[in-house]
């Protein structure tokens, strides 16, 4: 209930106001059925303005760290990304990580349209960064279609870093479903998986007209890797 309340009555409409969101494609989201909307990642937002314009629930894989504050805060965090769809993840070892999958697996064996950012974070500078194979093991373990969403413009209105909001234009734009059943029976096969997350990140690339970077943006984040510079 709470979900549909923030939705349609307490966050939607100023949503609108501040974003216009304009949507293109949304007939390739399926009325009802698994199906794994992969999106690029530029600020909070997204995570706002996707479910703003899909008609059915959408359930985000969202950190751990969301759902672990203390105090009146930490029970309001807990409890506001709880009934806004969001499932807590730890990612900081291979067993948390694989448990991760494990959930996003459930989810969708439960029919639930799943959103997943395939960067693992937010840009750091509004490119779009390399994929992380982790949707593509739950794509080829499910079976399910990819579809790809490219958010545009949901850093003008919600700048990463700054708690303000803006009014600005929103862009939503939904890719044709991805199948990539030609690959059934090699799940496990990095090789394949790495395949299967590149089609989908120029699938992204295409759809939101980014620059492509070919590093890990939490690598950028971390000062792991030195940021790339355009030629």
């Amino acid at each position: 209930m709470w979900y549909w309340l923030f939705k349609y009555i307490f966050m939607g409409p100023l949503l609108f106001l501040l974003g216009r969101p304009k949507v293109e494609g949304l007939e390739y989201v399926p009325d009802h059925g698994p199906a794994i909307l992969a999106s690029n990642h530029l600020a909070v937002a997204d995570s706002f303005y996707l479910p703003l314009v899909v008609k059915r629930r959408i359930t985000f894989l969202a950190k751990s760290e969301y759902f672990t504050g203390t105090g009146l805060k930490g029970w309001f965090n807990r409890w506001f990304y709880t009934v806004a769809g969001q499932v807590p993840i730890d990612r900081t070892n291979a067993d948390s990580a694989q448990a991760a999958l494990d959930t996003a697996e459930r989810l969708l064996k439960e029919g639930k349209l799943l959103g997943m950012y395939p960067e693992g974070t937010r840009s750091p500078d509004g490119r779009l960064y390399k994929g992380k194979t982790g949707l593509a093991r739950v794509a080829l373990r499910t079976g399910v279609p990819v579809i790809p969403v490219a958010m545009i413009g949901t850093d003008v209105v919600n700048p990463p870093g700054s708690k303000m909001w803006h009014f600005g234009r929103v862009t939503v734009r939904f890719g044709k479903p991805m199948d990539f059943s030609r690959f059934d029976g090699l799940e496990g096969n990095r090789f394949i998986e790495r395949a299967v997350v590149d089609e989908v990140m120029y699938e992204l690339m295409r759809l939101s007209g980014q620059e492509y970077v070919d590093l890990y943006a939490a690598d950028i984040k971390e000062g792991k890797q030195p940021p790339a510079v355009a030629a």
